[in-house]
């Protein structure tokens, strides 16, 4: 019994952790806009012929706060499959 109702209320929380927050949908929203932002100004920066280090720097500074990583959320693969 102790087991069941554990489990009934792990599946409550994740029930209730799951509904949509009209505020945090915001908050993501203004995220994914700023992190795309800053994709969008990286690869201004490289097709203007800065070298990628100076583009991925700036990147980086722009991402601050907003995205983890070294590309800012975003993994490339260089071509690889």
């Amino acid at each position: 019994m102790k087991y069941l109702l554990t489990i009934v209320f792990a599946i409550c929380s994740f029930a209730a952790y799951g509904k949509d927050d009209p505020e945090q949908t915001k908050r993501e929203i203004g995220q994914h806009r700023a992190i795309a932002a800053a994709h969008e100004a990286a690869a201004k920066c490289m097709e203007s012929g800065k070298d990628e280090e100076v583009c991925n720097a700036e990147l980086a500074k722009a991402c601050k706060g907003i995205a983890i990583g070294k590309f800012c959320g975003m993994k490339h693969s260089h071509g690889e499959p």
